[in-house]
């Protein structure tokens, strides 16, 4: 008999459960993605390589809102991806039905977390093949970046990156990070950190961005153009 073990539920002698390394291992090959969390806003940038050149690019997204002040950025699994933010939304909206105010991204990443976890210890299920990078603002805590991932752990970083080349890009990130970052150059370390490791030239077409500013207080999806502005500054 293989010592192989497909259980879910089951620990192997080592003390793992064999398919959430599976699922961690999903999300090491999606495309890059990170997020930096400035003085006044937090941006979020992500890889957006289509498998193939016939794929309309236009119609295909990696960043997505979940709430008015809320956004987030994956890597691993994209049904995965739009399943837990289908799950996000409805949480936000639910909160603010019943408070009369928007959900916090702590609030919002702590629900998401408790969601993936259910799915580590239930049958007829397996779990989240995706990581996410959660940006968003909140009257209490300000401007915030959570990560959550297939474990149902989640953090508050100031600057995390996951995917494929999450190792070389957070070493990068260590080195130009700093806690008096304004937004713009955060943004602009981002580029540079998703360059660094980019398979080919970087474009607006194959990047995204989604920024969340203090001052307006919204995530906001950056369009290609805004993408293209940013690029052209640092060439």
């Amino acid at each position: 008999m293989s010592d192989y073990n497909f259980g879910l539920t089951t620990f192997d002698q080592s003390g793992k459960l064999t398919q959430l390394d599976n699922s961690l291992k999903a999300v090491s090959n999606g495309d890059t993605s990170l997020g930096i969390r400035a003085k006044n806003g937090v941006v979020v940038a992500t890889e957006k390589k289509p498998h193939s050149p016939l794929v309309d690019v236009e119609d295909w997204d990696k960043v997505y809102p979940i709430a008015e002040s809320i956004g987030c950025v994956y890597s691993g699994i994209g049904a995965d991806a739009r399943l837990l933010v289908r799950r996000a939304r409805k949480q936000a909206e639910i909160y603010k039905r019943g408070y009369n105010e928007s959900i916090g991204t702590n609030l919002c990443a702590k629900k998401l977390g408790g969601i993936a976890q259910d799915f580590t210890q239930s049958g007829g299920v397996r779990p989240f093949g995706v990581s996410l990078l959660i940006a968003g603002y909140d009257a209490q805590r300000g401007c915030q970046l959570y990560q959550v991932d297939p474990t149902g752990a989640w953090w508050c970083w100031k600057a995390s990156a996951i995917g494929k080349n999450q190792t070389n890009a957070k070493t990068f990130l260590e080195k130009r990070y700093n806690d008096e970052m304004e937004l713009e150059d955060a943004i602009h370390v981002a580029l540079l950190t998703l360059k660094e490791g980019f398979d080919g030239d970087v474009t607006s077409k194959n990047i995204q961005l989604g920024v969340v500013r203090e001052s307006t207080k919204k995530f906001q999806v950056l369009t290609s153009e805004e993408v293209q502005d940013y690029l052209d500054q640092l060439s």
